[in-house]
C-alpha cells in the first residue's frame, strides 16, 4: 500500500509539472506571436484618402444612386410597344340545312396598332434622365467632398495626438533627469528634502499628461479606423504626415475662381437649371397629341363579294385636343426654372462665403504661428534651460524653476494646437474650394 501511494504521489506531481510546463509554453508562444506580429506600415494622407474612397460604406452606398440613375436613362428612352389583337366573328351556333358547319361563316381579323410619339418626347425624356444622372453624380462628388473634410480632420487630429504624446514623453524624460540631478544635489547638501519632494510630486502631472495623450491618440485612431471601415487593431494602425505649417498662401481671388470651377454643389445647381429647362420642353411636348396607327387583315368567307373574302385595312386615330390637360405641368416646370436659377445664385453666394471664411482662418493661423516658429519656441526653451541652470547653482528659486518649466510646456502645447488648427483650416479651405489647393 505504501508503494502504491508513493507511485500515485509521483505521478500526480509529474502531471502537475507537465500542466505547468504546458501553460508556460502557451503563454510564451502567445507572447512571441504578439511581439512578432508585424505592425502595419504607417499610412500617408494620400493612402488614407484612397483607402477611404474605396472602402467607406456610406460613400459606396451613395455611388449606387448614380448607377440607378443611369439605369433610368434606359427606361426613359424606351419606345411604346405595338399592340396586337385578333377578332373572330360570324361563327354559326346552329345547324344549316341539316348540316353542322360551325366554322364556315367565321371571319378573322388580326390587327396591329402603334402609338407614334411626336415632338421628340423620347429624346427629351432621355435628355432629362441624363441630366438627372449628372446632377446625382455632382451630388455624390459633393458628399465625397464633405466626407473627405471629415476624414482630413480625423487624420489631422491623429497627427496632433501623436505630436502631443511625443511632447509629453519628452517632458517626462526631461523631468526624470531633473529628479536624478536633484537627488544628487540633496546628497551634496545643495537643496533640502522639501525641494526634492516637490519636484518628485510634480512628476505625477507629467505621468497624467502622458496617459491622457495615449488615450487621445487611441481615440483618434479608432475614429479614423471607423471612417475607413478597417478592423485593424489600434496598436497596429498608424499614420504619418508632416505636422507643420506653410505660409505660402495665394491671393483670395485665386481660391474664389477655383471654387467656381470645382465646387460640385454649384455644378449640381447649374445642372438643375438645365434639367428644369428640359423638363419644361418635355411638358410642352407631352401636351401635343400622339396618333395611333393601325392596320389589319380580314378573312371573311361569308361575304357576298366572291372576289373579296380577304381584305386589308388601315386607320389613324388622333385624339381631339379640345381640352389641354397639361397646362398645370407647363406652368409648374416654368416656375421650376426660376426656382433653380434662384437656388444657383444662393449656392454661388455660399461658395464665396465658404472660401472667404476658410481663407481668413488659414491667414489668421499663419499669422499666429509665424512668431512661435521664429521666436517663442526657442525663447521658451532658452528661458527654461537658463532658469534650470540657475536653480541648480543656487541662482533661482524652486518656484522660478517650476514656473519656467510650466511656461515652456504651455508654449509647446499652444504651438501644437495652433498647428492642428492650421491644418484643419487648410482642410476647410480645400473643402470650400472643392479640391485640394494646399497639401
Amino acid at each position: 500500500m505504501n508503494t502504491k501511494r508513493t507511485v500515485h504521489r509521483v505521478n500526480s506531481r509529474t502531471t502537475k509539472r507537465c500542466i505547468a510546463c504546458s501553460r508556460i509554453c502557451v503563454l510564451g508562444l502567445a507572447l512571441f506571436l504578439t511581439q512578432a506580429a508585424p505592425a502595419q506600415q504607417a499610412l500617408t494622407w494620400d493612402q488614407v484618402k484612397a483607402k477611404f474612397e474605396t472602402s467607406n460604406p456610406a460613400l459606396k452606398a451613395d455611388a449606387d444612386n448614380v448607377d440607378e440613375m443611369r439605369a433610368e436613362e434606359i427606361t426613359a428612352f424606351l419606345r411604346p410597344n405595338p399592340q396586337f389583337s385578333l377578332t373572330a366573328d360570324g361563327t354559326q351556333i346552329a345547324r344549316h340545312d341539316g348540316v353542322w358547319q360551325p366554322l364556315k361563316g367565321t371571319y378573322e381579323v388580326p390587327s396591329f396598332s402603334y402609338l407614334h410619339e411626336r415632338e421628340h418626347k423620347r429624346e427629351l425624356r432621355l435628355e432629362s434622365a441624363q441630366e438627372g444622372t449628372r446632377i446625382t453624380q455632382s451630388e455624390h462628388e459633393d458628399l465625397d467632398r464633405n466626407m473627405i473634410f471629415a476624414l482630413r480632420t480625423a487624420f489631422v487630429g491623429t497627427l496632433q495626438a501623436k505630436f502631443i504624446l511625443d511632447l509629453a514623453k519628452a517632458d517626462l524624460a526631461y523631468w526624470d533627469k531633473i529628479i536624478d540631478i536633484s537627488r544628487a544635489s540633496l546628497n551634496a547638501g545643495a537643496i533640502g528634502q522639501i525641494d526634492l519632494d516637490r519636484i518628485e510630486l510634480q512628476r505625477v502631472q507629467y505621468e497624467s499628461e502622458v496617459e491622457t495623450a495615449i488615450v487621445n491618440l487611441r481615440t483618434a485612431k479608432i475614429q479614423l479606423l471607423q471612417m475607413l471601415d478597417d478592423r485593424t487593431p489600434v496598436d497596429q494602425f498608424d499614420v504619418t504626415g508632416e505636422f507643420d505649417f506653410s505660409d505660402a498662401l495665394q491671393p483670395l481671388e485665386t481660391y474664389r475662381d477655383a471654387a467656381l470651377a470645382a465646387r460640385p454643389d454649384l455644378q449640381a445647381a447649374l445642372q438643375t437649371i438645365q434639367q428644369s429647362d428640359t423638363n419644361h420642353k418635355l411638358a410642352i411636348s407631352n401636351g401635343s397629341t400622339d396618333p395611333t396607327l393601325s392596320a389589319w387583315y380580314t378573312h371573311n368567307a361569308s361575304t357576298n363579294n366572291p372576289n373579296g373574302p380577304q381584305t386589308l385595312g388601315v386607320s389613324v386615330s388622333i385624339p381631339l385636343r379640345i381640352f389641354d390637360k397639361n397646362q398645370g405641368e407647363k406652368k409648374r416646370t416654368q416656375i421650376d426654372i426660376d426656382r433653380a436659377q434662384q437656388a444657383s445664385e444662393a449656392t454661388r453666394a455660399q461658395v464665396f462665403s465658404d472660401v472667404d471664411t476658410a481663407y481668413e482662418l488659414v491667414r489668421s493661423n499663419v499669422a499666429l504661428l509665424k512668431p512661435y516658429k521664429a521666436k517663442y519656441n526657442d525663447q521658451a526653451l532658452r528661458v527654461r534651460d537658463t532658469v534650470t541652470y540657475a536653480y541648480q547653482h543656487g541662482g533661482a528659486s524652486l518656484m522660478d524653476f517650476l514656473n519656467a518649466q510650466s511656461d515652456f510646456r504651455q508654449v509647446q502645447l499652444a504651438y501644437a494646437q495652433l498647428i492642428g488648427a492650421y491644418l484643419t483650416a487648410v482642410g476647410q479651405l480645400n473643402l470650400a474650394v472643392g479640391r485640394e489647393t494646399i497639401p
